[in-house]
C-alpha cells in the first residue's frame, strides 16, 4: 500500500508523495519491498544512465526496535539543489505518520543517514530530460544505541553524520555545535582583523601549497568615508568548472551574511581588482580535503570614497557612472573600469524583460556554470506557463537562476518577499504537477533594499 499523499516535514509544511503508476512496464527494474537485515539498491541501469520519467519506490522494513541506516555510496543525479527535476528522497514512517527526511541530487554522495524509524520509503524520480548515472546505496538494520558514521565522516547530535567539508566551516550544522568546536588547527595562520589603511593577506604557507580543510576569514575595516580596493598579486587554486571546493569569496560588508558578494574565484586566472561600496570588506578562503595548490596573496588599500551606490570607484578615488564601465575606454587611470565588471547581459529568453538586464556567472548559490546551463534547467518550467501564477514564479526562478549583477560585479539574490509571494500564489498549483515547493524562502535576504537583494 502507498502512504497517504500528505507528508509532514515536522515544520508545518506539506509535500505531495508521488503516486505509483498502475502501468509499471518501464518501472519493473526498480523499487520493491526490502526486509532483509541488510542489502543494497540502485537506480535503473546503474552504472549506466537512468531512463527518463522513472519513478522507483523502495520500502525498507526492519523488525523493531531496530532502525534503518542508509549509506549512499555513489550519486550522479541531475541537479543542482534544490533538486527540482531528478532526485533521491528518504521518507520516514513512524506510527502511521510520514516525514520527509532529506532529498539529494548533484554529484556529491551525501553522508550516512541514521534514521529513527524501522520503516523507510526511498523514492527516486527522473524527469523527461538530462540524465546522470544515478546512485547506488546500501542499508542495514542497527540497534538504537549503535548509530555510526563512515570513518571519514563526523558524527554529532547522537547520530547525525557530516561530510568532512562541513566540519569547521564557520557554520554550525549540528544542534550541539560540536562540528565547530576544536577548530583552531584548521584556522592556524589565516584570517583575522585588518584595520590599517593598507595591508596584506595570503593563504596559509603561500607560496607553498595550502593545507587541506581550511577556512580563513579576514575582516577588513578602514576609516569611515573611505572604500577598500583589494588587488591579487598571486593566485592559483584548484581548477574547477564551478568554484565549490577551493575558492576565495569577497563580500562587500563587515560579515559574510550582511551584503553583496563581489565575487567567488578559483583556478589560475587572477581575479580583477575589487572595490567595496563602504569602509568594510570580508574575504573568505575555503579549501576542502582534496587537491591543494600554491594559493594566493593580495593587498588592500583604503581609498577616499564619496561615490554613490550605483557608481564605480576607481582606485584613485574617482567615481564613474555605470554606463562608463566596459565601454572600451579606460576612464580609471589603471583601467580598472574595463576589467572589474563581471556582468553580462541576460540572453535567456524566459528571463528577459525583468527589472534588470545584467547577470553574472558562475551562479555560486545554485552551482550553475553559465547561462547555457541555466537555460537548460529553466526549460523545465515551460510546462508551468499556463498557470495563472506563472508570472510571480517566473520572477523568482529567474532571480535565483540568473541573479542580478551590479556594475561593480556584485550579485544579488531575490528578496525574501519575492519568494514568499510566489509560494503563496503557486504552491497549490505546483501540486498538480507533482512539484513540491522547491525553495526555502527564509534563506533569502529579508529586505527591500535594492543594495541587498533584487526585486525582479
Amino acid at each position: 500500500t502507498s502512504p497517504p499523499n500528505l507528508l509532514s516535514t515536522g515544520d508545518g509544511e506539506s509535500h505531495t508523495l508521488p503516486t505509483i503508476p498502475s502501468n509499471r512496464s518501464q518501472q519493473d527494474s526498480c523499487g520493491g519491498v526490502l526486509t532483509d537485515p541488510e542489502g543494497s539498491f540502485s537506480s535503473p541501469n546503474h552504472p549506466g544512465s537512468y531512463p527518463p520519467n522513472s519513478l522507483c519506490v523502495w520500502v525498507i522494513r526492519v523488525p523493531p526496535p531496530s532502525l534503518v541506516q542508509i549509506h549512499v555510496s555513489f550519486l550522479t543525479v541531475e541537479g543542482p539543489s534544490p533538486c527540482l527535476f531528478d532526485w533521491l528522497e528518504i521518507i520516514l514512517e513512524s506510527k502511521g505518520v510520514y516525514f520527509l527526511s532529506c532529498r539529494f541530487c548533484g554529484n556529491v554522495a551525501p553522508p550516512t543517514v541514521n534514521t529513527n524509524s524501522s520503516t523507510v520509503w526511498v523514492t527516486f524520480r527522473s524527469d523527461s530530460s538530462i540524465a546522470g548515472t544515478g546512485f547506488s546505496a546500501q542499508y542495514r538494520a542497527i540497534q538504537p544505541g549503535h548509530k555510526s558514521c563512515s570513518r571519514e565522516e563526523f558524527m554529532c547530535d547522537r547520530g547525525r553524520c557530516l561530510l568532512p567539508v562541513s566540519v569547521c566551516d564557520g557554520h554550525p550544522n549540528c544542534h550541539d555545535q560540536t562540528d565547530e568546536a576544536n577548530c583552531s588547527h584548521k584556522h592556524k595562520e589565516c584570517g583575522g582583523q585588518k584595520t590599517g589603511p593598507y595591508g596584506y593577506l595570503s593563504s596559509p604557507n603561500h607560496p607553498k601549497p595550502y593545507p587541506h580543510q581550511q577556512l580563513c576569514i579576514w575582516y577588513i575595516s578602514v576609516e569611515e568615508g573611505h572604500v577598500i580596493t583589494l588587488s591579487f598579486r598571486n593566485f592559483s587554486l584548484e581548477i574547477q568548472d564551478v568554484c565549490e571546493f577551493d575558492y576565495v569569496e569577497v563580500h562587500d560588508s563587515a560579515d559574510t551574511g550582511a551584503g553583496r558578494v563581489l565575487g567567488r574565484f578559483c583556478g589560475a586566472t587572477f581575479p580583477p581588482d575589487l572595490t567595496s561600496s563602504g569602509s568594510h570588506m570580508t574575504v573568505v578562503f575555503v579549501a576542502d580535503e582534496g587537491v591543494a595548490d600554491s594559493g594566493f596573496n593580495a593587498t588592500y588599500q583604503a581609498v577616499s570614497g564619496t561615490c554613490g551606490p550605483s557608481q564605480f570607484a576607481c582606485s584613485s578615488g574617482e567615481c564613474l557612472q555605470p554606463q562608463w564601465l566596459c565601454d572600451g575606454w579606460n576612464d580609471c587611470p589603471d583601467g580598472a573600469d574595463e576589467q572589474a565588471s563581471s556582468c553580462e547581459f541576460i540572453e535567456v529568453e524566459m528571463c528577459q524583460g525583468l527589472s534588470y538586464n545584467l547577470t553574472s556567472f558562475p551562479n555560486i548559490w545554485l552551482s550553475i556554470a553559465d547561462q547555457r546551463e541555466a537555460a537548460t534547467l529553466l526549460r523545465q518550467y515551460r510546462v508551468l506557463m499556463e498557470l495563472a501564477c506563472f508570472e510571480p514564479l517566473q520572477r523568482l526562478v529567474c532571480g535565483m537562476f540568473l541573479p542580478q549583477c551590479s556594475p561593480q560585479g556584485g550579485v544579488l539574490q531575490p528578496c525574501r518577499s519575492v519568494c514568499s509571494a510566489a509560494e503563496r500564489q503557486c504552491s497549490q498549483a505546483l501540486d498538480l504537477f507533482s512539484f513540491s515547493w522547491p525553495f526555502n524562502c527564509h534563506l533569502l535576504p529579508d529586505s527591500q533594499d535594492p543594495m541587498e537583494c533584487s526585486l525582479p
